[in-house]
Formats: structure tokens, sequence, C-alpha cells
């Protein structure tokens, strides 16, 4: 039997990058002072997949070093030296080789080969150290240690390239050589101290175990792990328990226990697939397109008589129902979980921390929260940027925390949750907290306009400038003044607001405000003159129409209306937007309250029209920004509504609320 395995090239990449997350993940969990055998277990498991993922996929110089990283692990799962936090820094050096090979081979990156060569040298360097723990006897893979028997076996017809990748792989169980039989097969003759299971395990990679002759006989000069000189067959091992799977090899298993495992894998693989981004993007656009036309027909079949089309109307509500459900589960789809992400940091701080001499004990919360995809990959910039800069400029050394009273080590915490239609990511830290004195005195110097009596929410604001660093040097961690504009810019173009809430010496939180998707969102369609906008449901509180005597006027600040006793804001959308309306004093309108990062405000409007879901378009890519709109969207009736940029809309009367607050209480 031959495979192409060329069409597989990319599922080995993806898993490859799965099993590198996963083995820092278990990297960053050990504790080397009472290390956990599970974890060094899993840790040499995911070395052994990539190890015989790369092999088989011919990319010989990742072997190269798993390899030596698999040695390495595997004696220390065993116990036969104690891991130390040397060995966990190798192993870190080594996974970032890995993930440099493997994207050399995904991507064409450039590879250097002198880390590479380093890190081999240092992980066989520690492989070499003194057996702390010498327990070869206690070992739970049978027949480890020398190289003890010869398994002869015979390959039927096989492309060239998949007997030198088998090859290439079985060469490092022991000592290979081939012979080339004339029906086209091959032989190949190894000495090994692995099992015909582990071997066979390695064979499936490339071809059906069944289709794989073995024979064995015993190597000169093979001593058997029991003494006995292979005189005598060893006593069968018992099933492992599935407590106890993981201190076995992961391809050392019984008959039986294989098969399970196989049957396992197969329901697991047949219960999902894999799909390109733009075949889902397509659907998602397609399913847009099938909201809009919902909505034309419905909007069509308002006017009809219910009476004489009750089939109909009762047709077209059960289509808006099914129209809904498959909205909801398309856009499942392209949802995912912040640990994408939020797992890409531990590494990160623990590394700048231990460059710093710094302390941090970093923590994550909502890491299963959702996302779009397109907003989560290009979250990952600005969060990178604020997670670092609170590791250098937020968290203190070890000695400045202990003069002020706190504990030596610093926390550092990554948060995410839905609020309403938006979903809010915040990094907070314990540290200094920010320095306003010192960014006012940045400020002057850069030659922006500030006063000494800003509100601390507006200083804080300042250190997005461009150019803006208050670092007294710079490092190759931070101090050029490059990324908190660039952080700001980037959150801005996704719809989204940053804020920063501060207090001095007990740390910073940043608070990112995102939308859930930028594809579809439920909206309220509302009449101000003979415009149609839409307002997303997620901001909206509540409407009314006040009495008269609620509304009160402000000189030179506008109007405010009294609401259970809080006095809000009032925006007239049409004095904004220069639109003709109908009603221009509030008893005589509607008012809708809206609320964003806990800031209220009303809304002034003619008329509520409806809710409806809503497809957004882009206005900039066909238009141009404008300012208090955040897209467009195509009405059932064919016409164009502009979405209304909420968060922009209430963050004008931010300030003035807290004084109109002041003033009536």
């Amino acid at each position: 039997m031959s495979i192409d395995i060329s069409q597989f090239f990319l599922v080995f990449f993806e898993e490859a990058e799965e099993l590198l997350a996963e083995m820092e993940r278990l990297l960053l969990a050990l504790d080397t002072a009472a290390p956990d055998m599970e974890q060094l277990a899993a840790i040499f498991r995911t070395a052994h997949s990539i190890k015989g993922g790369a092999a088989t996929f011919g990319q010989t110089n990742m072997t190269e070093v798993t390899h030596v990283l698999e040695s390495l692990l595997d004696r220390l799962r065993r116990g036969e030296m104690a891991i130390s936090p040397a060995h966990v820094d190798a192993f870190f050096a080594a996974k970032d080789v890995l993930k440099m090979q493997l994207d050399g081979h995904r991507h064409g990156a450039a590879v250097d080969q002198e880390a590479v060569q380093a890190v081999r040298a240092r992980l066989e360097a520690l492989s070499g150290a003194t057996a702390t723990c010498a327990a070869p006897q206690a070992s739970a893979e049978p027949n480890a240690g020398s190289a003890g028997r010869r398994l002869r076996l015979g390959l039927p017809p096989l492309k060239r390239e998949d007997i030198d990748a088998l090859a290439t792989e079985l060469a490092l169980m022991g000592s290979l050589s081939e012979e080339t039989l004339p029906a086209g097969g091959a032989l190949l003759l190894l000495d090994t101290a692995e099992s015909v299971d582990d071997v066979l395990a390695i064979c499936s990679f490339i071809i059906n175990p069944s289709d794989v002759n073995v024979t064995e006989e015993e190597a000169q000069g093979y001593t058997a792990p029991d003494g006995s000189y292979g005189f005598f067959e060893p006593l069968p091992e018992p099933a492992p328990a599935i407590d106890d799977a993981p201190q076995v090899s992961a391809h050392a298993e019984l008959p039986a226990v294989r098969a399970a495992n196989a049957e396992k894998a197969a329901s697991l693989e047949s219960s999902s697939i894999r799909v390109s981004v733009e075949k889902v993007d397509q659907l998602i656009n397609l399913v847009g397109e099938l909201v809009i036309t919902q909505a034309m027909i419905e909007q069509r079949c308002a006017a009809l008589d219910p009476m004489q089309h009750e089939r109909l109307l009762s047709g077209v509500s059960q289509l808006t129902r099914n129209t809904r459900d498959l909205q909801e589960a398309v856009m499942s789809i392209r949802m995912m979980p912040m640990d994408y992400v939020f797992s890409r940091f531990p590494r990160m701080v623990r590394d700048l921390a231990v460059k710093l001499g710094k302390k941090v004990d970093f923590i994550t919360y909502g890491a299963a929260t959702e996302l779009d995809k397109g907003l989560i990959e290009r979250i990952i910039d600005p969060l990178t940027h604020l997670v670092r800069n609170s590791v250098d400029h937020g968290i203190e050394t070890p000695a400045v925390r202990a003069a002020a009273g706190k504990l030596e080590t610093g926390k550092l915490s990554l948060s995410a949750a839905h609020q309403g239609g938006n979903i809010v990511i915040e990094v907070s830290d314990d540290g200094g907290g920010l320095n306003r004195e010192r960014i006012l005195a940045k400020a002057r110097q850069n030659g922006l306009p500030v006063s000494d009596d800003m509100p601390d929410a507006d200083v804080w604001q300042l250190i997005f400038a461009p150019g803006f660093s208050t670092a007294e040097e710079v490092t190759d961690v931070s101090g050029r003044g490059v990324g908190m504009d660039v952080v700001k810019r980037n959150i801005t173009a996704m719809g989204g607001v940053v804020d920063i809430r501060s207090a001095r010496g007990f740390g910073t939180t940043i608070s990112i405000s995102l939308p859930l998707t930028l594809a579809i969102l439920d909206g309220m369609s509302v009449r101000v003159g003979d415009e149609i906008y839409i307002l997303p449901l997620g901001y909206v509180v509540e409407s009314l129409q006040p009495a008269r005597q609620d509304v009160k006027d402000i000189a030179g600040q506008g109007r405010v209306v009294k609401v259970r006793g809080e006095y809000l804001p009032l925006i007239a959308l049409h004095a904004l937007f220069g639109i003709d309306a109908r009603c221009t004093d509030p008893a005589e309108g509607i008012l809708v309250i809206l609320e964003s990062e806990g800031t209220r405000a009303a809304l002034l409007l003619d008329e509520l029209v409806g809710q409806q879901q809503v497809v957004v378009k882009n206005l900039e890519s066909n238009y141009r920004k404008v300012a208090g709109i955040s897209g467009a969207t195509i009405l059932g009736d064919g016409g164009v509504s502009l979405i209304l940029d909420v968060a922009m809309l209430l963050r004008g009367y931010g300030k003035r609320q807290a004084m109109e607050q002041a003033d009536f209480a």
C-alpha cells in the first residue's frame, strides 16, 4: 500500500504547533522542587509525537533535535536524574528552536543553525550529567536500556521517499540496515531495545502495520533485563491502568489497548473536520445576504392582510426563526476562545520577569470567553504591548516592593468577559501605578497641550500619544516611545475603546472594549426626520417619553433629562447630523437611554421603527470614515441605513455627565 503523504503536510504543521504549545504550557506548570512525574511523562509524549511526525514528513532537522530532547526527558521521567531549573530552561530553548524550524518548513522563514547546534549541545551536555537517582530497574518500559533484539521487517513495494522516511525514524531506535527484495519491496534489519509494538507504531505513519512482515531474533551479546540471557520468554505484562498510562511509552501498548485507542482516535477524527477560513467567510457572507433577503420578505408581507394570507405569514415567521438559528450557528463557527491569545503570554511573562530581575505571578480569567476570529488575531499585538509594559513599567523589583510593604512577587492578571454586545479585556497589575507628574512633564517636553488641573483620566490618555515614553533609558524591552500609540490605533480600528484606571502605589488596569463580531448584529431601527438609523441593541437600556418638567437646560452645556433621580446628558441626533426632525421637543419625541463603559446618555429621536438583525457593511472601504457612524447596512426595502457608533457618541458626554451630576446632586 502506498500513500501520498504530501497532502497531510498542513495537518502535521497544525498538530506540531499544538504539541509545542502544550509542551510550553506543561513546562510552565512544572515545579522543579517537587516535579509531577505525570507532567514529565506528558512532556515526553509531546516530544515523542513531534519526532514521529517530523520523521514521517522528512523534517530531519526537527527529528535530530527532538531525539536528543526525548532522550533527556526519558531519563528524567524514569528517575535516573533529578530535574533542575537548568533542564527547564533548556527545554524552553529547545521548544523555541523547534518552533523556528517548523516555521522554516511551513513559511520558508530563516532558521538560525547556530542556535540549533547550541541547543543540541546544551541538551547533550545535560544528558551526559551524572545521574542522581540510578533506577534503571524501575523502568516502566520493557527492554529499556541496551539494544537487545534484531527485527527483520519485510516491507511491500513502496515509494522510495516513503522507505527513506521510515528508515530515518527507525534508525533513531537502534542500528538499521536495508536490503532490496527482488519483488520491489524492502527488508529492514533493526537492532533495537524497543518492543515490536513500538516499531509497528512508527511504521503505521507510512504503512498499514498488518502489511509489515516482522520476525524477531536476539542480537549477539544481548543480556535480557531480568538476567536470564534470553533463554526464557518474559511473562506477559498486565494491561496498564489508565492512571499508569503516562508512565509507559506512547506506543508500548498491548494489542487490546492499542485497538481501544485506535477506535477512540477514529471516533475523534470522524467528529471534526478541517475547513479553510475562506470557506467559513464565504458561508458567513451568504448567510448575511440571506438575512437581508429575509428582512425584505418580512417587510413586504407586513402589508398583507393576516386573515387572507395566514399560511404565507406563518411560513415567513418560520423562515425568520430558521434564519436567526442559522445565522447564530454560522457565526459560532468563527468564534474562538480567548485562550488562543492568553496561552501566548505565560512564557513571555516568565522570560521577561527573569530578564528584568522581577517576580511575577501571572493569572488569567475568562479564557473560555469567545471572540470573532478576525478580531482575536488582531488583538494579539496590542495585548502583547500592554502585558510587556505591565511587567517592565508597572511591577516593581522585589526590593522596591518589599520597601513599600508589598509582597516581593507582583501580580499580573489578564481577563476577558462579555458585557452586553461587547467583550471587555483587562490587563491589570498591582505595581506602582502611573506617575501623573512625570507624564505631565514629558507631555510638556513633547509640546502637548496639558494643564495641571487636568482630570486623571485625561492624563492617562497622554501615554497613547505618538513617541510618548517616560522610560529613563532605552532598552530592548521599552523606552523608544513605540507601541502604545499603535495599541490605541489598532483597537480603534477594530471599533473598540481603550480606557485606563490607575492609582499611585496600587497598580494600573487597562481595559479594552471590543464588539463581539463585525459581521451581523441585533439592531433597533429608529427614525429621525426622513432618515432611518440603526442602534446596536447591546447599548440600549430602555426607551421613554419624558415629562416636560424633567428636561433641564444648562447654560452653555446643552440639556439634561431626569430619569429616576439621575440626570443624563441629552443628545439630539437631528442637531448632531444636521437633519430636519419632526420632533425637537423631548416631551414630544422619544428618548432612548444608552449605556457604554459606565457612561449613560439619552438620545432624542422621532420614532422607534422596530428591531431586526442587520448585516454590517464597512463604510470606510466604500466611502470614508464618518464621526459617530460605525458602518452601514441594507434594509428590507433595499435602502441603506447608517449604524450609529454609540461608544463614540457617549464618550464626548462622559465629562459633562460628571459635571452635571455634581450640579444637580
